[in-house]
This record gives structure tokens, C-alpha cells and sequence, in this order.
């Protein structure tokens, strides 16, 4: 019995963040706010017209996928990848890597640039991309062209807790949870019945199974 490195995107994705979350804690220490330095320097998406965000700087165009790595503090790290690393290896079998891989960049990049358009918080943390995966595993089984009852109960309830959360006071980012859960809906229904590279197997006989072909007002995720 041996320990296989199973998913290899989720758990990089994983171990990259423990490490920026590890530097933040003991060598990127910054007392003056909840957030690591490195975190706010380098994994957080801030307004426009803010100085981090200049477009002519080409950290602001980084900072719109990389905030997704960024998080503040191990409590609000593992509050995500307990999610993460439950749904997203599902995900990773039957998509595989490279597209899971883009479907987190695009949900990464859609929240942050939309955050950066139109709120005046900065954000950071992985929650956009955990709510994504939720409402996207609810597609796993489903039909092409179907709408699975599943993904209506959990759009229903994880979703709509986060729009009655968005109008309580809080340093939650409710729109972020929500943008990444309608992009996990959109991207289930349009990747309905594709699979990945080691989604699917067919039987040999016997032989081996062949594959198919505001800095004080930082938003927490």
C-alpha cells in the first residue's frame, strides 16, 4: 500500500497556498492589518484607480487570477481547501486536469476583475473557486442538455444563503461566492457529458484497463 499523489492539479493548487499562507505567518508578517504582506502584495485584487491595480503595471493584470492563492490566515486556508480537497479531485477524475485547470482561471479571473470594476473592498482567498466546484460536481452524473434536480436544490441553498449573507454587514465577500457558483452552473451545463483523460475506462478481458480516448476593509474569502 503505497500514497499516490492522486489529483495532481488540486493538490498543487493546495500545497502552493499552504506555503504563501506559511510565508505570510512567519516571514511576511505585516502588523497592521489580518493579511500577510505577501498576500497583499502579490495575491490580492484591489479596486481600480487604486495604485496596485495601475494598468501599466503588469502585477495588476497577475493579481486578477492570483488572488485565488492569497488567503488570510490558516483558518480561513483550511476553512476553503476542506472543500477543495473533497470536491475537487471528483472534478479532476472526470474533467481532468487541464480543463479543471481552466475552468479555476476563469472563475479566478472573472471574480477579480469584476470585483475590481465595481466594489471598493479588496479580495483575496479561494471561496469563489470552492463555491464554483460545489455547483459544478452537482453536474457530475448529468445528461447533456438536462438540468439535474440536485443542481437546482444546491443552487438554491447555497446561493441563496450567500444573497441574504450579501445584504448583512460583514467582511465576506457574498458576491465573490456567488459569481463563482453561477460560473460553476454555466460551465456544468456547457461541459455536460465531456470527461477527461481518466474519466473513463473500458474493460479488456482481464488485461489492464485502457484509457479513453480597502486595505482595512480586505475582503476574506
Amino acid at each position: 500500500m503505497r500514497i499516490t499523489y492522486n489529483a495532481p492539479l488540486i493538490l498543487s493548487y493546495t500545497l502552493i497556498c499552504v506555503l504563501i499562507t506559511a510565508l505570510d505567518t512567519t516571514i511576511f508578517i505585516d502588523t497592521s492589518g489580518n493579511v500577510g504582506s505577501l498576500s497583499r502584495y502579490l495575491f490580492t485584487v484591489y479596486p481600480f484607480g487604486t495604485p496596485p491595480m495601475s494598468l501599466d503595471d503588469p502585477l495588476a493584470y497577475f493579481r486578477f487570477f492570483s488572488h485565488c492563492m492569497g488567503h488570510a490566515g490558516w483558518a480561513h486556508l483550511v476553512g476553503n481547501f476542506s472543500f477543495i480537497l473533497l470536491i475537487g479531485p471528483i472534478l479532476e477524475e472526470k474533467y481532468g486536469t487541464k480543463m479543471l485547470a481552466s475552468l479555476i482561471l476563469v472563475t479566478a479571473f472573472i471574480t477579480g476583475i469584476l470585483n475590481a470594476l465595481f466594489f471598493n473592498n479588496a479580495l483575496l482567498g479561494a471561496s469563489g473557486i470552492v463555491f464554483m466546484m460545489i455547483l459544478l460536481v452537482s453536474f457530475a452524473n448529468s445528461n447533456k442538455g438536462t438540468i439535474p434536480l440536485t443542481f437546482v436544490l444546491v443552487a438554491l441553498l447555497y446561493l441563496g444563503q450567500e444573497i441574504y449573507n450579501a445584504l448583512q454587514e460583514d467582511q465576506i465577500s457574498q458576491f465573490a461566492h456567488i459569481i463563482g457558483g453561477i460560473c460553476g452552473g454555466i460551465f456544468g451545463y456547457l461541459i455536460q457529458g465531456n470527461q477527461g483523460p481518466k474519466a473513463s475506462k473500458t474493460s479488456t478481458g482481464g488485461k489492464k484497463p485502457v484509457e479513453s480516448l480597502d486595505l482595512n476593509n480586505l475582503t476574506n474569502l
